[in-house]
């Protein structure tokens, strides 16, 4: 059964860094201090066979820079990123409204007299 997480959780994290790369340029130690803060522990090991695999499927496009003396790859969607990127989110919300429709309709939990909601 690890081994469906796994797979799940590679695909979230591809979704994740088309993500970003539609934001703006994005390296890989970058992106592995920013997937840790979603409680993904990536190794470099992990990460950069990922961003090859997708920058040869067409999805990123990549261009070598040199910081502080050293050569650093950053990469950015394609157009092509771009509209998968569009029918993976379309996906993504279908499914959550499926999978998560039973938490929707759970009653929320009634507040205390006299308590006011922080903010």
């Amino acid at each position: 059964m690890r081994d469906i997480f796994r797979e799940t959780f590679l695909g979230f994290i591809r979704v994740h860094l088309l993500h970003h790369a539609a934001k703006e340029r994005i390296f890989g130690t970058e992106m592995i201090e920013e997937l840790a803060h979603h409680g993904y522990e990536m190794s470099p090991g992990t990460l950069y066979p990922i961003l090859h695999a997708m920058e040869a499927a067409g999805y990123l496009a990549s261009e070598q820079e040199n910081v502080a003396g050293k050569m650093r790859r950053y990469y950015a969607i394609t157009p092509e990123g771009s509209v998968v990127l569009e029918q993976l989110k379309q996906k993504f919300r279908e499914l959550t409204d499926e999978v998560l429709e039973d938490e929707a309709a759970k009653p929320v939990p009634a507040r205390k007299a006299g308590r006011r909601p922080k903010g």
